[in-house]
């Protein structure tokens, strides 16, 4: 949580709704992937559709880890970050039009499908390739959020193996990586469960000499969350692939793909009380911000903790129901977990409009996947804090005339 001191003074510099992050706690987060277990090295990519930002992209590069780009266009903002082509790799749900062009200044890419395939050994015959299989089971915080199993879209279904394999033969292609991902905030049980399923699709295909199990460790939010420990789950995926090189002669590079345990609790959004009203049964604190900065609660009933900083301070607690300023009755912040309808009041201080708050664990998937511009809200600016404390500004706030540049009215109307 960031002091008070310190959250009146970006909010007095920079105003509210602003993103928060710490480079501090990146860099930490960073240090702790890097040491996940291996047996024969490790390349750690930053999944970047948690928080692309351009200063955080940065940190990252810095701090060692390669990319995890979900789209054509996050290939690009990588690339404009900084990242050599070599260190960026695209698993994506459709093929960018400039796809046969990555591949020849080095972006690697994973056939997330069997028609991708095609596509690739059409546009580039003989070419080294990834193949991301969706293992048969899934796991995630939520249904949502779960990337694997028969109800999945993920990836080439597992027993498609064999095709998959005849697809690659017929042009050439050579596969040198096998990659799944289950889910985020994946069962560590499964987690492991699955890579062990991954290594025999490995070894269905001899030239493959990385395995890429994903992401989707868990990271603790709040109080009653329990986090991965990448040291505990890394451990037997280590000697698994140790029984793997003993049983095949070959020594696998492994490959992860974090998000949110990277940034999650790295970034937190500095809001402004703006209300509060109450009913018979509920108080009701309304902020200036909400789904536009954080959807995940209206999503998927995500926990985020929340504290205030009231201008007088107050030992009064009161059950307090936190909405967003969206004219939208699922703006909810305080939602039940993994229930985003149901309301769930927190014992919070009591506040007056112009206190601040702080919704703590949105470095993850909230600035990336917000829904800015309801209502037409400016997207909300974002600031870091050095490791020297100092508070950098790394992108403005959305102007109107921004927000209207690409509207195009017909003569005539």
């Amino acid at each position: 949580m960031i002091e008070p001191e310190l959250a009146r003074r970006i909010a007095a510099e920079h105003g509210t709704p602003c993103y928060v992050y710490s480079q501090a706690w990146l860099e930490l987060q960073a240090a702790r992937m890097l040491a996940f277990p291996n047996a024969y090295g490790l390349t750690v990519r930053f999944a970047m559709k948690a928080c692309p930002s351009a200063a955080i992209l940065r940190i990252f590069q810095k701090a060692g880890l390669h990319i995890d780009a979900s789209s054509g266009w996050e290939v690009h903002r990588a690339l404009r970050a900084g990242f050599e082509p070599a260190k960026i790799s695209l698993s994506t749900q459709e093929l960018p039009d400039d796809f046969a062009e990555l591949l020849t200044r080095g972006i690697e890419i994973n056939a997330c499908s069997l028609d991708q395939l095609e596509c690739i050994g059409r546009a580039r015959a003989g070419h080294a390739i990834g193949l991301r299989f969706n293992p048969g089971q899934g796991s995630g915080g939520t249904g949502k959020t779960n990337v694997g199993g028969s109800d999945s879209s993920f990836g080439i279904w597992y027993a498609w193996a064999d095709q998959a394999a005849a697809i690659a033969a017929t042009h050439r292609l050579r596969v040198v990586r096998i990659h799944t991902h289950i889910g985020s905030g994946s069962d560590p049980a499964v987690w492991q469960e699955v890579a062990n399923a991954s290594l025999a699709l490995v070894a269905r295909f001899p030239s493959a000499t990385i395995l890429n199990l994903g992401g989707g460790y868990k990271v603790a939010r709040v109080s009653t969350e329990k986090e991965t420990s990448p040291v505990i789950v890394g451990a037997p995926v280590r000697a698994a692939f140790e029984k793997f090189a003993a049983e095949h002669g070959r020594k696998l590079h492994l490959e992860i793909e974090p998000g949110t345990f990277l940034v999650a609790n790295a970034g937190a959004v500095l809001a402004s009380v703006t209300d509060v009203v109450r009913t018979d049964q509920r108080t009701f604190v309304k902020l200036d911000s909400g789904m536009t900065e954080i959807l995940r609660p209206s999503l998927y009933g995500a926990q985020h903790p929340i504290a205030f900083y009231p201008v007088k301070e107050s030992t009064s607690l009161v059950d307090t129901v936190v909405v967003g300023h969206c004219c939208e009755s699922g703006d909810l912040i305080t939602c039940a977990p993994g229930d985003a309808e149901t309301i769930a009041p927190r014992r919070l201080p009591k506040v007056v409009s112009g206190d601040l708050a702080l919704i703590g664990g949105t470095g993850a998937y909230c600035a990336s996947m917000s829904a800015k511009n309801y209502n037409s809200f400016p997207e909300a600016p974002e600031v870091l804090i050095g490791r020297d404390l100092a508070v950098h500004l790394i992108r403005r706030r959305q102007t109107l005339d921004q927000m209207l540049a690409n509207e195009v009215v017909p003569e005539g109307l």
